[in-house]
């Protein structure tokens, strides 16, 4: 059972009750991926069980309600069917955050006109608007991200950018925020992006207690990649698979190419060219990448100097740790923390 909030009594009134309640709407649809649409749903109940146990709501605080062409019962792709309690059609209005969920079968989406101009219609009328995974082709298809930032799931950011050359795509992100219109990565993702409105709306401590009981990060930021460095080059060769863990757990040591081909029992030129078309990256370029993951961890969950993390994630020397961050990732190791960073502490207060 989660920790009950202590809120200052500022919250307590009953114009903050009201002002902060933001009322949800979750768009459904046969074929549906089903933890698109539960994912923030979760994040969404739980923030309000949490309000409701503090005492700072006695209503709910995200009301949700579940929409569909038609109201009853709707299969998702996995099979499980979901019951939306309202059809689409017959929302005006009443809607803080509009919520678009994705289905691994893009065309679920397309192929309903009605739906995309319901969107198109009610997006004036919205606070915030997101998609979760590939939920951002119903908003492209509308328009809604011509001239905007946006990202998807990983496998479908190219089509998504080829399909609606206006928008901006930005394939490794978790979730993007362009004004008031959001939308996130694969699948999962969806929970950080509501975590990150609940935090938004009631402060950190709030969207951190909902993170733990769903045993969830609460800072996997927009700003971070989807995938490792591991993950995202990951080798099919088992010799290579083995070499590359042996590298993410051998951070601190020779790891020039020379080294990983002498361990290989190769030449320098053949394992490079080997790494390189297993991997789509050259060995240098994954260790970089495996210094800068764990460099990651321990910026945004440690107060350790900015040298005792170049020297334990294989850089030593903070200069160099500092080239690969910009190389990389466009932002230095210390405006990554100073973004990205646990806080020292929580306040539990509205936003």
């Amino acid at each position: 059972m989660t920790p009950p909030f202590v809120p200052p009594s500022d919250l307590r009134s009953p114009q903050v009750r009201v002002a902060k309640i933001r009322p949800v709407g979750i768009v459904t649809y046969p074929g549906v991926e089903i933890l698109d649409f539960t994912g923030p749903m979760e994040v969404f109940a739980f923030a309000n069980v949490g309000l409701q146990r503090s005492g700072v709501c006695n209503d709910l605080a995200y009301p949700m309600e579940v929409l569909a062409a038609q109201p009853g019962p709707i299969t998702t792709s996995c099979g499980l069917q979901i019951i939306a309690n309202k059809a689409y059609s017959d929302i005006q209005d009443g809607i803080d955050t509009l919520l678009i969920a994705g289905s691994p079968d893009v065309s679920c989406l397309l192929c309903d006109p009605g739906l995309k101009n319901w969107v198109l219609d009610i997006a004036l009328r919205v606070n915030r608007l997101a998609s979760v995974c590939t939920g951002a082709f119903l908003l492209a298809e509308s328009g809604l991200l011509d001239g905007r930032r946006a990202t998807s799931h990983w496998d479908f950011c190219a089509r998504l950018a080829r399909d609606y050359p206006l928008v901006t795509v930005e394939p490794d992100r978790i979730f993007v925020r362009d004004g008031y219109i959001s939308t996130s990565g694969g699948i999962t993702s969806g929970i950080d992006m509501a975590l990150s409105m609940v935090e938004e709306d009631w402060g950190t401590e709030l969207a951190l207690l909902v993170a733990r009981y769903l045993v969830v990060f609460l800072k996997r930021p927009g700003g971070q990649s989807q995938f490792s460095a591991y993950l995202t080059s990951e080798a099919h060769r088992p010799e290579l698979k083995d070499l590359q863990a042996w590298i993410m757990m051998h951070l601190t040591e020779d790891l020039r190419v020379e080294k990983l081909a002498e361990r290989m029992c190769m030449s320098s030129r053949n394992f490079a060219r080997l790494f390189l078309s297993e991997t789509g990256m050259t060995p240098a370029k994954f260790v970089e990448m495996a210094r800068i993951d764990a460099a990651r961890h321990y910026l945004g969950s440690t107060k350790l100097p900015i040298e005792t993390v170049a020297e334990k994630s294989g850089f030593v020397d903070p200069e160099k740790m500092r080239r690969a961050f910009i190389r990389q990732l466009k932002v230095n190791p210390q405006n990554y923390r100073d973004r990205f960073g646990s806080a020292d502490q929580y306040s539990f207060k509205a936003a």
